[in-house]
């Protein structure tokens, strides 16, 4: 009996040491884990974040140089300005899939500072443009330059970080565009302003020069700060290499190894081919399409009385609030991934009464208060859309996920091209078109991310 109590207690002494050193193990490794996260935020977030700030003011300012006289200088018509701010979407979007197909089998770091240095030198060129024909050309050019940059984004997030962290950082991302929208007409406002004249040059052209060269100078600095994919990065040790990738494929599962690669063909098809890669492009070309409403803001302060530059700071508190609830949306998605969907439906619920709202009520105040609200509740779905497809295509070759999220993200920037039509001036005060055509996006949007809730809580989203 002694001798079988001791060797139990034997065992179970053992078994105490072995737990003990199975626990001080995972621990020391969740310690490296959060290090090595940290170490991933601190090159890429700050990186991606000004290069997307200023691929969003570098699209936008030709509305602001027009403002400041380039439609006059260049005797433009109202027809020839839009078709020049189409045919930048028409290049971006045809582009898309086949840039994110070359930075698949690239280096990022390589690539995507590569083409942002040639778009701000495109955009330099336009401050010499002299005619209509010209402008056309150049804006085309830089569509097919700054296509590769939105879908390579996706795609390096979609690559570095687990499903849980996704959210978080897809927010900080969208967050740029947020801040574009707040402050990119003031800055543009400042700079037209302030060297109108200066060397014999127009304010307006002074605009794409300085714009330019910030650009292509923070391509520069972004060469030796981006990351490139887990298992190649320079700047990490052979160690964090392995756990980067290793986190990956432990909280994935099913996810394809960067060993597994695909012809682009290959890819594109089975891209295609998968039920979920449309059903997620239908749910952001709503949001997108929605978001377009963008275009009444001026209007709506116009009603509210405020006039000229007082105009810009009155469109400020509604991208404020949008990039808080941006922020709050991601950190907290985070912590319910599965419910991803669901978010994105109530954030359209959201923008769907108040676009309903907007058609019945009149006061301007009130109509302005629940513009702040919808405009919220779109740029919430907006970034928490893309991380929900990028953590949904998790099981994906790196090509496939390429094609994939490059196609979600063109087809909702096709919205960019009929979206500057859903508010004609001559519907105005009301413009109950508009607004029906939104609520009814929305109300689709609903349905269909209620829909993806649906199948991923019964697992299929994975397969």
């Amino acid at each position: 009996m002694a001798l079988g109590h001791h060797t139990t207690h034997g065992k179970n002494a053992a078994d105490f040491t072995e737990d003990a050193a199975r626990v001080e193990s995972t621990t020391s490794l969740q310690t490296m884990e959060k290090a090595l996260v940290r170490k991933i935020d601190l090159f890429l977030l700050p990186t991606i974040w000004l290069m997307y700030l200023l691929s969003y003011i570098d699209r936008t300012n030709i509305g602001n140089a027009k403002i400041a006289g380039m439609q006059d200088d260049l005797r433009l018509s109202s027809g020839q300005y839009s078709i020049s701010l189409i045919v930048f979407f028409i290049s971006y979007v045809i582009f898309e899939v086949p840039s994110n197909l070359i930075l698949s089998k690239s280096r990022p770091s390589i690539f995507l500072p590569a083409i942002m240095i040639l778009w701000g030198i495109v955009t330099c060129c336009m401050a010499a443009v002299q005619s209509y024909q010209q402008l056309v050309a150049l804006r085309f050019l830089v569509g097919i330059l700054e296509a590769g940059f939105a879908p390579g984004v996706l795609l390096i997030l979609s690559s570095w970080y687990k499903r849980e962290e996704q959210s978080k950082r897809f927010a900080v991302y969208i967050s740029a565009a947020i801040l574009s929208g707040a402050f990119g007409g003031l800055l543009a406002g400042s700079i037209t302003k302030n060297l109108e004249g200066a060397h014999g040059i127009r304010g307006w052209r002074w605009l794409f020069i300085v714009e330019g060269v910030a650009t292509a100078g923070w391509a520069c600095v972004a060469r030796f700060l981006l990351l490139d994919f887990p298992l190649t990065s320079k700047y990490l040790s052979e160690e964090e290499r392995h756990l980067a990738s290793e986190r990956l494929l432990v909280n994935e599962g099913s996810r394809a190894s960067d060993e597994m690669r695909l012809g682009a063909l290959q890819a594109f098809k089975r891209s295609m081919t998968d039920w979920r890669v449309w059903l997620f492009t239908a749910g952001y070309m709503v949001i997108v399409g929605s978001s377009t409403l963008s275009y009444f803001y001026p209007t709506l302060v116009e009603g509210l009385g405020y006039k000229s530059y007082k105009a810009q700071y009155m469109t400020v508190p509604i991208f404020g609030v949008a990039f808080v609830c941006n922020g709050l949306t991601g950190y907290f998605s985070d912590k319910v991934p599965g419910k991803r969907g669901l978010i994105i439906a109530c954030w359209l619920v959201l923008s769907l009464c108040c676009s309903v709202a907007t058609t019945i009520v009149t006061n301007f105040q009130a109509r302005y208060v629940l513009l702040v609200f919808m405009a919220a509740g779109l740029w919430s779905s907006n970034a928490l859309a893309l991380s929900f497809a990028s953590s949904s295509f998790a099981h994906m070759s790196r090509e496939g996920r390429a094609v994939s999220l490059a196609f979600v993200n063109a087809m909702g920037n096709l919205a960019q091209i009929y979206g500057a039509y859903l508010f004609p001036s001559e519907d105005g005060p009301r413009y109950i078109m508009g607004f029906s055509v939104v609520s009814a996006m929305c109300a689709f949007g609903v349905g269909v991310y209620s829909s993806l809730h649906a199948v991923g809580r019964k697992g299929q989203l994975d397969r």
